[in-house]
């Protein structure tokens, strides 16, 4: 494969906050690397630096002659008045495309990222959809590399699943940071852990992440038997030191030089090696009452229509429930709902009398001029944490921050150590009834296990929002699925959720079937009044045309990925062109398509 960028012994920091040094980084053609580490670790600032947004202190970073680039930052902003539209259209004037070839890409990259009114303003968006915009305005750009910034974040699992699928049959090649360890599972082929305590400041390996896991297994038992080997001569040499040898030998000296080196290398592996983990324990009030919510017949609306009707659910003492659904489909609503701070449309809540009630919500907002200290401690240097006075500092330090933070704004946190100040907070109140709404956002792999296991061994019980699949499998005992059309039902597990999501999309594709042929005959009537005669036969076999293009487009991707066609460049080129040929065939027809409708609807 050919190389696309070449980051040769980079490094960067921040004041005296070295992130990293010394690191080197290289991107093939058809690479899809998963970029993982610490929070703080500098993942964010070296997928900048590739992207050319900022210039490492040391080092360099040599990109291919005309490579075509894209990035994907972590927070989507557009400006106000901005359309999906004028969004695009500004992408292709960036990408030099000429104005006249601008509609069919544009209808193209939109269609395929789910969007139909291309002149909405994209300050309205929801978080998800502004993502999926910033995505299609990469992507019509055509990049030899695409770099993402955690791009599942605001996304729900619908558009997740969706961005697994275009980055899974992709032909180009992409680096992408992300803490959802089934979406690593399902996009990548190489992974990279940046953290300073590999030697080269970096680990990487083939394979998708639970090959990954495999690899740094392997790695951080080999370096344990090393570090162990290390300390073994060591102690021979401060034995041997111990006993006053005459430095004035030269092979005395010698040794002695000798076992100041190993001292001073074992002193070095043990500060890289130690890790540190947050400590999470939520405080659960020890409440005995079996039954502490009851939903009967539960139903809200808005402007838009339902988000559910008719919901009935018992949460119980030791419940952990996973509530899932498209974005929009009314979960914060729910959550909201079960805290009485909205009121049901219809139906009823019936809560436990005196119930403790703590909720996370997911777009709380921490005061950006206060101090970490105050953050963490507001009345005084102190906190009670489960009948306990903890001292401020000790407190930080349970959440990785040092003493060095406690003075600093809140403002120059990083958002996984604001996700951990909010966690803090939330500690702080025993509650019956835990209510998350995205608690994994910004967390790092290492803490959101943490997390996970702290969930798992709570005593309340807990409602819980996330698109981190991986955490809703371990955590949930049981889900409710919202359908983001008015539909809720009860399941024992995300994927029977997920069954039932696409049973419903089954049958709505077979109502639209049966009431096709009716349609269509209108629209050719309608259409042969505007369209010549041969206009109109062309427009009569154009949908099935386009879907037969489309299947073998979807074919030829799927060769891209049989490892038997990636090792064999000779195959790989041909597929390639195979790909490229169908693509072409199917954006030719689009723009057809486009042409016509045009042209009948004048």
């Amino acid at each position: 494969m050919a190389l696309l960028l070449n980051a040769q012994s980079v490094a960067k920091s921040f004041g005296a906050t070295m992130l990293f040094r010394e690191v080197s980084f290289t991107v093939n053609e058809g690479d899809r690397i998963g970029l993982i580490g610490p929070n703080g670790s500098g993942k964010s600032t070296l997928l900048k630096m590739l992207s050319g947004e900022i210039l490492p202190d040391a080092g360099e970073i040599t990109p291919r002659k005309n490579l075509r680039m894209a990035y994907v930052a972590q927070d989507s902003q557009f400006p106000a008045g901005a359309t999906v539209r004028t969004i695009i259209e500004a992408a292709l004037r960036r990408a030099a495309v000429p104005e006249a070839d601008w509609e069919q890409p544009l209808r193209t990259t939109l269609g395929i990222a789910g969007f139909s009114d291309f002149d909405a303003e994209a300050a309205s968006f929801s978080g998800g959809w502004k993502k999926r915009l910033s995505v299609a305005e990469a992507l019509v750009q055509k990049p030899d590399l695409l770099l993402l910034d955690e791009p599942t974040n605001h996304l729900d699992v619908a558009g997740i699943e969706w961005l697994e699928g275009l980055l899974a049959s992709a032909t180009f090649a992409s680096v992408l940071i992300s803490h959802d360890r089934y979406f690593l599972e399902n996009t990548t082929t190489q992974m990279t852990e940046l953290n300073r305590a590999y030697p080269n400041g970096m680990l990487r390996s083939d394979g998708n992440y639970s090959e990954f896991l495999a690899a740094k297994e392997a790695f951080l038992h080999a370096q344990a038997k090393q570090q162990e080997s290390l300390e073994n001569r060591v102690r021979v040499e401060k034995e041997w030191l111990r006993r006053g040898p005459k430095a004035r030998a030269t092979k005395a000296k010698a040794r002695i030089d000798n076992a100041n080196r190993l001292i001073a290398d074992l002193a070095e592996v043990n500060a890289r090696t130690r890790t540190e983990t947050a400590n999470f324990d939520f405080a659960a009030s020890g409440r005995q009452t079996k039954r502490l919510v009851e939903l009967e017949a539960l139903s809200y609306s808005v402007d838009s229509g339902p988000l559910f009707t008719g919901l009935n659910f018992a949460i119980t003492a030791g419940m952990r429930v996973g509530l899932v659904g498209p974005n929009g489909s009314g979960k914060t609503t729910l959550l909201r709902l079960l805290t009485g701070e909205l009121e049901p449309e219809s139906g009823s809540i019936k809560r436990a009398n005196q119930l403790r009630t703590t909720y996370f919500e997911q777009n709380r907002q921490l005061n950006e001029d206060q101090t970490l200290r105050r953050a963490l401690a507001p009345d005084s240097d102190a906190v009670v944490y489960q009948d306990r006075v903890i001292h401020v500092a000790s407190w930080a330090a349970r959440f990785l921050f040092t003493g060095e933070q406690l003075n600093q704004p809140v403002s120059r946190l990083s958002g996984g150590e604001r996700a951990r100040v909010l966690i803090a907070q939330l500690m702080l109140q025993p509650a019956d009834l835990l209510l998350l709404d995205e608690p994994t956002n910004d967390l790092d792999i290492p803490t959101l296990e943490i997390l996970e296991e702290t969930l798992l061994e709570y005593s309340g019980s807990l409602v819980l929002v996330t698109h981190d699949r991986y955490m809703l499998d371990r955590v949930a005992n049981i889900v409710i699925g919202l359908d983001g059309e008015g539909g809720a039902a009860v399941f024992a597990d995300y994927a029977q959720w997920e069954a039932w999501m696409e049973e419903r999309a089954q049958a709505k594709k077979v109502a639209r079937a049966a009431e096709r042929p009716a349609a269509a005959a209108a629209q050719q009537a309608a259409a042969k009044k505007k369209l010549s005669y041969l206009e109109a036969r062309e427009w009569a076999t154009l949908e099935d045309r386009l879907a037969e293009a489309e299947e073998t487009l979807r074919k030829a991707r799927a060769l891209l990925e049989d490892p038997a066609v990636a090792s064999d460049s000779t195959r790989l080129q041909t597929a390639l062109a195979q790909s490229e040929a169908a693509q072409q065939q199917v954006d030719t027809l689009f723009e057809r398509w486009a042409d016509l409708e045009v042209k009948q609807t004048q």
